[in-house]
């Protein structure tokens, strides 16, 4: 049978998106892969498929527990019921039920905490895997840009499962970084299929503005202006409550605050409030967005800085799924990087944190032996967060067998300063970005090495000389006349009229 019948008849797609045919495709023909393709492509699509035509058990590896629970119920509104994520939203009871009957399961999302655990290893090598997913597989690299310690652990955990057919998939990955996966995961043979990190519909437009006030009215005025939907992102649940606020005072209705400090139920009414249109509008911080499946946002505002270009363009590839012209507005004001900075620092557990926990492990070293039941103790006195206390556990639970406290409090401080540098580089790439007057998309493309493009100038960036009226709603003060249609035809005819003038 053809993969466009199957496509049609599970997913209800006639064609392929860019990249989804090829990666199926190397699945099914028995290749490890390690797939790049950018945000807005369907990533999820490479590894759903072949569950209807593989036996045996998917096992996805996702690291966000709001992004797991987006892919179970989206598979769920499908009509896909042998699915399940092994993660915190489970009562013991429903945890109970599940491993018991694992092997009913279909697709299987589990952290890569809870893989660590030996219990659950033993539990998935009763099962039959077909296929072995590594979803976000950039967090496997130290260079890539959210990485996590236990990412790392991975290639282990594969080999103890008889090293599966492997699948692992990234939106954005450098050189090294893909170097690191395929090293990391110990494919022998891999089979490699990238996809240009462009995404040319996106149109870059940065403003330099004088400070936060300026910037709030700004964001108010292009929200009065541009054609919706859209997503203004910042770095803080506050500052993302407070512009929501803002915008409802000054007249915008349909608009919410999107954050982590929302509790599950919250969240879920927000996205299918934004995906049906009932809401223009939303300000969120980095947590929304995977998962949400919307072709038609027309444009990503970024209040404050990201930590890094690959972020910033997973966050910006939201817009324009649907092919027509989106814009990413980028607002910044002077020492806008001391935010990132602040952050980076901040995920990192601090020398003083590390003095006092080795300190405490000195003086009792049975703490070393049974570290995890005083974990909350530990936490909750040594201030520690809970990114900062997971880098820790990671290292503790690899290395205690094998070192004493001093040796560990080593190797975890010399992590700590190669990954604050590594965040630092990446919060000045990020400037630097923000500050050349040449092509911002080129720019991104030579970072990660792909050759230029030609791409219509009209569209492409402020140093090239897009302009933002293009994106403006061509009647909005009238909201009786916001024909979807209508719109969609108008974005066409810019495109045309830009062709026809190069």
């Amino acid at each position: 049978m053809e993969l466009e019948t199957l496509l049609k008849k599970h997913f209800g797609f006639d064609t392929f998106k860019n990249g989804q045919k090829e990666v199926i495709s190397s699945i099914l023909a028995g290749n490890d892969t390690l797939a790049i393709l950018p945000t807005g492509t369907g990533k999820s699509l490479c590894y759903q498929f072949p569950g209807y035509v593989l036996h045996g058990q998917i096992i996805i590896i996702s690291p966000l527990l709001s992004l797991m629970q987006d892919q179970v119920e989206q598979l769920m509104q499908m009509g896909e019921k042998r699915v399940v994520a092994l993660n915190s939203f489970l009562s013991s009871e429903e945890r109970k039920n599940v491993l018991q009957n694992l092997r009913k399961y279909k697709y299987i999302f589990i952290s890569p905490e809870m893989l660590g655990i030996d219990f659950m290893i033993r539990k998935l090598q009763e099962l039959s895997i077909s296929l072995f997913v590594i979803d976000e597989a950039h967090c496997i690299s130290q260079w890539g840009y959210d990485f996590r310690p236990d990412y790392s652990r991975i290639g282990y955990i594969r080999k103890r499962l008889g090293n599966p057919l492997t699948l692992a998939l990234t939106a954005t990955a450098t050189r090294k970084v893909k170097e690191d996966i395929v090293q990391s995961l110990n494919l022998q043979e891999v089979e490699i299929i990238e996809s240009t990190v462009d995404r040319p519909n996106i149109a870059y437009y940065v403003e330099k503005l004088a400070d936060i006030p300026e910037k709030q009215r700004r964001v108010l005025e292009l929200v009065s202006k541009l054609q919706t939907p859209g997503i203004i992102y910042f770095s803080s649940k506050k500052a993302a409550e407070k512009m929501a606020s803002y915008l409802v005072e000054n007249g915008v209705s349909k608009v919410m605050a999107y954050h982590g400090g929302l509790d599950h139920e919250q969240r879920i009414l927000i996205q299918q409030q934004f995906i049906y249109g009932q809401l223009d509008v939303i300000c969120a911080t980095s947590a929304f967005g995977m998962g949400v499946n919307k072709e038609n946002i027309r444009f990503i505002i970024h209040f404050h800085m990201p930590m890094q270009l690959e972020s910033y363009l997973q966050e910006i590839g939201r817009a324009g799924r649907d092919g027509l012209p989106s814009v990413a507005i980028f607002l910044y004001s002077p020492w806008d990087e001391q935010l990132p900075l602040q952050l980076a620092e901040g995920e990192l557990p601090s020398e003083q944190q590390l003095d006092w926990l080795f300190t405490r492990i000195r003086q009792d070293f049975n703490t070393y032996q049974d570290f995890s039941d005083k974990s909350h103790q530990f936490i909750e006195n040594g201030g520690f967060s809970e990114i900062q206390w997971r880098i820790i556990q990671t290292f503790i639970k690899q290395y205690k067998e094998v070192t004493g406290p001093e040796e560990l409090k080593e190797i975890i401080s010399d992590y700590v300063m190669e990954r604050r540098s590594i965040k630092k580089s990446n919060i000045y790439l990020m400037k630097k970005w923000v500050e050349t007057d040449t092509c911002r998309r080129e720019f991104i493309l030579n970072y990660f090495e792909e050759t230029s493009i030609q791409n219509n100038v009209k569209l492409c960036c402020d140093c090239c000389g897009m302009d933002l009226f293009n994106y403006q709603s061509f009647n909005k003060k009238d909201s009786k006349d916001k024909n979807p249609k209508k719109w969609k035809e108008y974005l066409e005819k810019i495109l045309i009229n830009c062709e026809m003038s190069e």
